[in-house]
């Protein structure tokens, strides 16, 4: 007689017993990731791959100098959802607003000291001209002529004294301007004065201007600025030949020059 036999599992297509696949677990929802559109610079416009291997080129509106110095904002570093490559990629555009940003104010600081510059610079050649035409005289001086034209040097030293004061007085502040751009930008991308003037159409060749520690005071010591200090050694060198002439010749006007 036949019998049923109840089977512990159902059979599939194949007549075997068909095991019930264990339940997957549940996938965890893949991390947010943030827009950080929100947190471009507001002058930026778009980046686009450099031509060296990894480089980016950063495009932004023109800066005018007058806005606050570009810093990545404070929200991107507690926004859980930003990436440490977004986070990168972010202070690498606010870099590269810097350095343009600090171009565009020094450009915008020093064009009007550049100006005023121009005739200070060139009332300092000629007043070092006058100096060393003056001192030139004393070889065709006749020797009842001596003081006088002693009088004459002195007048030209004190004219040329001030002009070298006027222009390193103003060559320092534009050091300033110069230090504080490389400062920001780093020496790789520093602008450069001498270009400066040349966009608002004035030759800068020659002129005077150190780096800034050049102007600053040194600690207990006495210390010229560039133009003062060689307008010195030039008039010291000038006074120094006088007196050995005045000495050879017996001529007591040497004390003058002491």
């Amino acid at each position: 007689m036949p019998r049923t036999i109840a089977l512990q599992h159902p059979l599939d297509d194949t007549g075997l017993p068909h095991r019930q696949t264990p339940a997957q677990p549940t996938p965890a929802p893949a991390p947010a990731v943030a827009d950080v559109a929100r947190y471009h610079h507001p002058h930026f416009v778009r980046a686009e791959p450099g031509r060296s291997e990894g480089g980016v080129l950063y495009y932004f509106a023109p800066f005018t100098g007058r806005e606050p110095e570009p810093e990545v904002p404070l929200a991107v570093y507690k926004d859980t959802a930003v990436t440490w490559e977004q986070s990168r990629e972010l202070r690498n555009q606010y870099e590269a607003a810097r350095i343009m940003w600090s171009k565009a104010r020094l450009r915008l600081e020093a064009a009007p000291l550049l100006r005023r510059a121009a005739p200070l610079w060139e009332a300092w050649a000629s007043t070092l001209a006058e100096l060393r035409r003056v001192f030139g005289e004393f070889w065709s001086t006749a020797d009842g002529q001596w003081r006088a034209q002693l009088l004459r040097l002195t007048d030209a030293e004190r004219a040329a004294r001030k002009a070298a004061g006027a222009w390193d007085g103003l060559a320092e502040q534009l050091a300033k301007l110069a230090d504080a751009q490389v400062r920001v930008a780093g020496e790789y991308d520093e602008l450069e004065l001498g270009d400066v003037a040349r966009e608002i159409g004035l030759d800068a060749k020659g002129w005077w201007i150190e780096h800034i520690s050049e102007y600053e005071p040194v600690p207990y010591s006495r210390h010229d600025t560039p133009v003062v200090g060689d307008l010195n050694r030039v008039i010291e060198e000038q006074r120094e030949r006088l007196r050995e002439v005045a000495g050879l010749a017996g001529d007591r006007a040497d004390r003058a020059l002491a």
